[in-house]
């Protein structure tokens, strides 16, 4: 187990000893204090005087836009539910006397959630090169020496790689709300928010929604990195796995909507990957359940690792 855990040292080293990786963390910093400061210059304060008067009038807007959708030649169902869902929380905070909140450090967090996609092509990046590169460099021989087999090297690789993408989000986390709690101070633990669920409306901590949207977000950064860590055992070529991971990364949602007429549209994996769509009832496909969803991610899984096990493990390495 000692050479086990050493050897996932090993490949940490690796990929923090590159000064491309520290550049990546210097991107999310910068755009991280960027964006506060932007914020900053916006007023982001509440009326508390007139909170009633302000959601009133967010949700004429709302309905004029809902009219104008419906009136439209196209149809964008998306958008209407959107601006319903809004229409709900607006009026249950009217109705139970809930002022929305001062603009804090837990709302900045949750606004920097766009940034895991980032996260997701840093990651991507490092998933694509951390086995091609060895045979790139020619460094797959001197790798194969060590008294390991295959299999727990090929292990020791993909631990790396979602250790790395963990990482990366937590470091987005703590960034955002160190920055946040600078700029726009702390809201505590204790504070609350209106959200669509289900079932209804419900008012939960902000906290606990934070954390529920990164935790969503990371389920989708895990995939993506399984994609191009099996393209990359596959093919050997990090350019072909990172090409064609960002290329289903951006364009996957995009698929999804080209074929959503298709009964087997569902069985897509960018239709299952965004797992929050049960927590607000913005379901992709009528039908889908939470349960069905899971399952199709390990098939994913499990299809992913496998073929990247079965050709890290059966090539020939003499002629490299």
């Amino acid at each position: 187990m000692s050479s086990f855990i050493k050897q996932i040292y090993n490949e940490h080293i690796k990929i923090y000893v590159r000064k491309p990786t520290w550049v990546m963390y210097f991107i999310l910093l910068a755009l991280v204090i960027g964006i506060a400061a932007v914020t900053q210059t916006t007023d982001l304060t509440n009326n508390h005087e007139n909170w009633e008067q302000a959601l009133e009038e967010e949700n004429q807007q709302s309905q004029e836009v809902i009219q104008n959708l419906r009136e439209a030649d196209f149809n964008n169902e998306l958008s209407i539910q959107m601006n319903e869902q809004a229409i709900e929380r607006n009026n249950y905070r009217l109705e139970n006397e809930i002022p929305p909140n001062e603009y804090g450090a837990w709302s900045f967090v949750e606004d920097n959630v766009f940034l895991l996609s980032l996260v997701s092509l840093f990651t991507i990046i490092v998933a694509a090169g951390i086995i091609a590169n060895e045979f790139k460099w020619g460094t797959i021989k001197l790798l194969l020496i060590r008294p390991l087999t295959r299999t727990k090297i090929l292990i020791t690789k993909y631990i790396s790689v979602l250790l790395f993408a963990l990482w990366t989000l937590v470091f987005v986390w703590v960034t955002s709300l160190i920055v946040g709690m600078a700029f726009f101070g702390f809201e505590g633990f204790t504070a609350t928010t209106v959200v669509n669920r289900p079932d209804g409306v419900q008012e939960v901590t902000l906290f606990s929604e934070v954390m529920k949207t990164y935790g969503f977000r990371l389920i989708n950064l895990v995939m993506m990195a399984t994609f191009a860590f099996m393209i990359s055992a596959v093919f050997r070529q990090s350019s072909l796995a990172i090409g064609l991971a960002i290329f289903l990364m951006f364009t996957g949602n995009t698929i999804v909507e080209f074929f959503a007429d298709r009964d087997w549209a569902k069985y897509i994996l960018f239709a299952n990957t965004d797992l929050q769509q049960f927590s607000t009832g913005n379901i992709m496909f009528e039908g889908m359940t939470l349960g069905f969803s899971i399952t199709m991610l390990m098939v994913y899984f499990v299809l992913f690792l496998t073929l990247a096990w079965t050709f890290f493990t059966k090539r020939d390495v003499a002629g490299e």
